[in-house]
């Protein structure tokens, strides 16, 4: 053996970019970046009142304004006291400014009647939740729902409200007339405050609301009016087969100096015209604007 030493291999470590690290590390970035696009899309949980949920399907019902998806049902319970469905919706944050106070929010199914047919694009797609904005400033969490499109949603004109102890035939979108002359529609029925009587919730449409003045009367027109006897035989009066459907309100006014009343009198509803009430004819100029109640 000499003194001389033996010559020693050098190893280079080359740090060698991994591919299969690519995939991982982009699967990863895009999770965060679909993650961040969803929370930023997360609007205001609602929930909403209805006496009736049925259809509705969680993860599944829309809820849509001017036909445009603005959130969805996420949850379907019953109110603490076993009345009402209260239904639970996330909506998309750009559509936050919609639930402020006084939204209007209801349930539109297929419907047909003998005077319209409604509703016929959620056949096969199920019911969907439409919504009126609200025109408060205040966020509200919390709404009572409607089973059905309000009437004259986006409509003005003056409100009032008839009272009856049983409106007979009487149903919401019932029409009021004048003259026969369509003015205006029933937008809900409820108990009076006392329970001892319905009140018809109804809108005069803004050019007609001059028509109704103090001392105006109105009466049911609804159904099938008989009278007669053995000798004179029996006499049908039929508005009109559709009346016999969606009942029918009338109402008269006294004179044109009578003046005009406030949004939300109050009026009786009677069963029928007395003689003198179908010989006023006023002169009252349409056109006037009342604003909504």
């Amino acid at each position: 053996m000499t003194g001389e030493e033996l010559p020693k291999a050098r190893i280079r470590r080359r740090r060698l970019f991994r591919l299969v690290w690519v995939v991982p590390v982009v699967a990863l970035a895009v999770a965060v970046y679909l993650v961040w696009q969803h929370m930023r899309a997360i609007g205001p949980e609602i929930s909403i009142r209805f006496n009736d949920a049925a259809s509705l399907r969680v993860g599944q019902t829309p809820i849509n304004y001017r036909g445009v998806q603005i959130g969805e049902v996420i949850g379907i319970e019953l109110s603490e006291d076993r009345k009402r469905a209260v239904v639970k919706a996330r909506l998309h944050r750009a559509a936050e400014p919609i639930a402020t106070e006084g939204a209007v929010f209801w349930i539109v199914r297929p419907q047909i009647g003998l005077n319209q047919v409604t509703g016929l694009g959620t056949v096969l797609s199920g019911p969907e939740i439409h919504v009126l904005p609200g025109k408060g400033e205040e966020r509200v969490a919390q709404f009572n729902g409607l089973d059905s499109a309000p009437v004259g949603v986006d409509a003005t004109g003056l409100r009032i409200v008839l009272r009856a102890e049983r409106p007979k035939g009487v149903r919401v979108s019932t029409p009021v007339n004048y003259r026969g002359v369509e003015v205006g529609a029933v937008e809900r029925i409820t108990l009076a405050p006392n329970s001892a009587s319905a009140d018809i919730h109804i809108l005069i449409r803004s050019r007609y609301a001059s028509l109704v003045r103090a001392g105006s009367a109105f009466w049911n027109a609804s159904g099938v009016h008989a009278s007669g006897g053995i000798l004179k035989g029996i006499e049908l009066e039929i508005e009109s087969l559709r009346t016999l459907y969606t009942g029918s309100i009338e109402f008269a006014t006294p004179s044109e100096k009578a003046a005009r009343v406030k949004p939300g009198t109050v009026f009786f509803l009677h069963d029928k015209p007395k003689d003198e009430w179908l010989n006023w004819s006023p002169r009252i100029a349409l056109g006037g604007q009342e604003k909504a109640n």
